[in-house]
């Protein structure tokens, strides 16, 4: 079986969040961020699955472009849970790099599907 680095990448990606914010709720009582870094970071992985069967080359760039749209929303509340004082340094830095590299390699897969310039579909 061929190896898909984006859909590995966001399934364990979105394990993490999902065990995060069991520890968010569970631990530090804390529902409202955590309920939308679920949504988000779990959307990710998702949208990526929905991609691999995209009806045209269009609509492959425009479901990943969704996927980067929730992973660039994970960023954001993973800062939110930071500046809480929810988690360590270590613990954002190790997730937070996770969110970086997905998002590095969405932007390149929707480039390259684009034909490289970035501007339209082929």
């Amino acid at each position: 079986m061929k190896e898909n680095v984006i859909k590995d990448k966001t399934f364990a990606f979105g394990k993490r969040i999902v065990r995060m914010c069991a520890y968010l709720e569970e631990t530090k009582k804390e529902f409202v961020i955590s309920k939308q870094l679920k949504r988000s970071g779990t959307a990710v992985g998702a949208i990526v699955r929905e991609a691999e069967h995209a009806e045209s080359t269009k609509d492959f760039i425009h479901k990943l472009s969704m996927a980067l749209k929730e992973a660039n929303e994970s960023e954001y509340w993973l800062h939110m849970i930071k500046e809480g004082n929810y988690i360590s340094q270590i613990e954002f830095e190790s997730i937070w790099n996770d969110c970086i590299e997905i998002i590095k390699i969405l932007v390149a897969i929707i480039k390259t599907s684009k034909g490289g310039n970035g501007d339209k579909a082929p």
